[in-house]
């Protein structure tokens, strides 16, 4: 196995430092009044928001819009909790490497990181990370009735959730949507496509349409979340399984070959020059400047191709679900961020964490942070985790889409979903890399069955040993 699993030795019955913790059983002090005209929606919860105070945490995060206004509004906690907070902001394959070489030497660095679900197995099978239900489950700790955890997102929750046990805060995320040419569509007199055949009708009809425009487009990067962000969807939609009844690999399938085929297809006949290369910033921009008629990917893309400053089909655009495949499946692309805590960290470090997690995942910090706008250019936040927040009139009339999108992704993230869209298991990363080279090679010319069957093989000899 190409990412040996390291068993850690749990040390049970850590004891508390002296110095600044005052979340002791049975000592916690009593909670400081909260200023409700300063801090509105917080002094509503149970939580002692000042039993940390002059802790310190330090985050690792992502260059991403929506972190960047998670951390514009993430001095609001310090003045709440006096907690300060602290952040490295890197690239995520940076980011994931920093984060697993943290988790895996115990140097408790990072008190959580904007992580990638699909690692939670890794770490805890390495007991790298902390279960979140401890602190959840603690009224100590946390006001079950103000966070209500029911109400982010289930599908994201079940995601970060291994053996039973929550171990990543779902903070951000997206489920993958078709998103089309309305205005096209109509010249047309084209349907929204409920089967993948039907989708591939339709780009054969809007590539022949223009001779500038591209009929369809899906990721086609090389890497575990970038052409294996979509073509699982597809293989699961074709009626795919992962494994097998005796748990053996079996994405070598007629069902596999199958989807990986349409895949090739509608990429190689309808898409643009050079696609193989490109990820869902590159299809973006080609939608919004209009020369691609459609494409599937996630819903947050509608922030920049409504707005008329970005977009030059803003207006023209129309959103509907996945397409549903031959297997009778329609399964979305879905992804979350997910932070944990870093099972390294003292007792007082991992309680201040646990707050900061409770309040940026918390409702009032959801909404406060959508519609964070640092200056006229800036945009809205469209992957909030509270599915109250997505069906607020007040935060869709804050984003102004059609209505249509907003039922599409709650209709999205409510039905078309598995939280086992790829396979949650600690070789994810190798085993997703793997297909991913065999994606590739089959969209830059090998027969898909070929390189399906090749990566499938290496995959058991070298992965997924015993």
């Amino acid at each position: 196995m190409r990412f040996p699993i390291r068993l850690a030795v749990v040390v049970l019955g850590i004891l508390l430092l002296s110095v600044g913790v005052v979340w002791a059983r049975g000592e916690q002090e009593e909670p400081d009044p909260v200023d409700p005209e300063e801090f509105p929606g917080y002094a509503e919860a149970d939580v002692n928001w000042r039993a940390l105070e002059g802790e310190s945490i330090n985050i690792l995060v992502t260059p991403a819009h929506y972190f960047d206004k998670m951390r514009a509004v993430t001095p609001e906690f310090t003045r709440l909790t006096g907690i300060e907070v602290t952040f490295d902001v890197v690239p995520p394959r940076e980011m994931r490497e920093r984060a697993i070489l943290d988790l895996s030497t115990g140097r408790g660095e990072y008190a959580s990181h904007t992580g990638d679900p699909m690692f939670l197995p890794l770490f805890v099978a390495n007991n790298w990370i902390e279960p979140l239900d401890q602190y959840l489950d603690d009224p100590e700790l946390t006001d079950a009735g103000w966070f209500n955890v029911d109400d982010i997102i289930p599908l994201w929750r079940g995601h970060n959730t291994i053996d039973g046990q929550l171990y990543g805060m779902p903070v951000e995320g997206e489920a993958t949507i078709l998103i089309y040419r309305k205005d096209l569509y109509d010249e047309l007199g084209l349907e929204v496509p409920e089967t993948l055949e039907q989708l591939r009708e339709n780009a054969e009809a809007l590539h022949r349409y223009e001779p500038e425009l591209s009929g369809l487009a899906l990721r086609g990067f090389r890497g575990a979340g970038q052409n294996m962000y979509i073509w699982p969807s597809l293989f699961l939609a074709f009626g795919g399984e992962w494994f097998d009844d005796a748990g053996e690999l079996a994405v070598d399938s007629p069902e596999g070959f199958a989807a990986l085929e349409y895949y090739v297809d509608v990429l190689t006949s309808f898409a643009p020059e050079g696609v193989v290369n490109w990820n869902w910033p590159e299809i973006m921009e080609a939608f919004a400047g209009g020369t691609v008629a459609q494409f599937i990917d996630a819903n947050s893309t509608a922030s920049t191709i409504e707005n008329p400053a970005m977009s030059e089909v803003a207006g023209k655009v129309g959103y509907a679900r996945w397409p549903e495949g031959p297997g009778g499946r329609r399964v979305t692309s879905i992804w979350n961020w997910a932070m944990p805590i870093n099972a390294a960290l003292s007792e007082s470090e991992k309680h201040a964490t646990w707050l900061y997690l409770q309040w940026v995942a918390s409702r009032e910090t959801q909404m406060r942070s959508a519609t964070y706008l640092e200056d006229e250019g800036d945009i809205y936040r469209t992957g909030v985790n509270r599915l109250s927040i997505w069906e607020d009139p007040e935060y869709q009339d804050a984003l102004g889409f059609p209505d249509e999108y907003f039922d599409v992704v709650l209709g999205s993230i409510r039905e078309d979903t598995d939280a086992d869209w790829r396979p949650r298991i600690p070789e994810w990363p190798d085993l997703g890399e793997e297909l991913a080279i065999a994606v590739q090679n089959a969209l830059v010319g090998e027969d898909a069955e070929r390189a399906l069957r090749r990566a499938a093989d290496r995959i058991r000899a070298e992965i997924l040993v015993d």
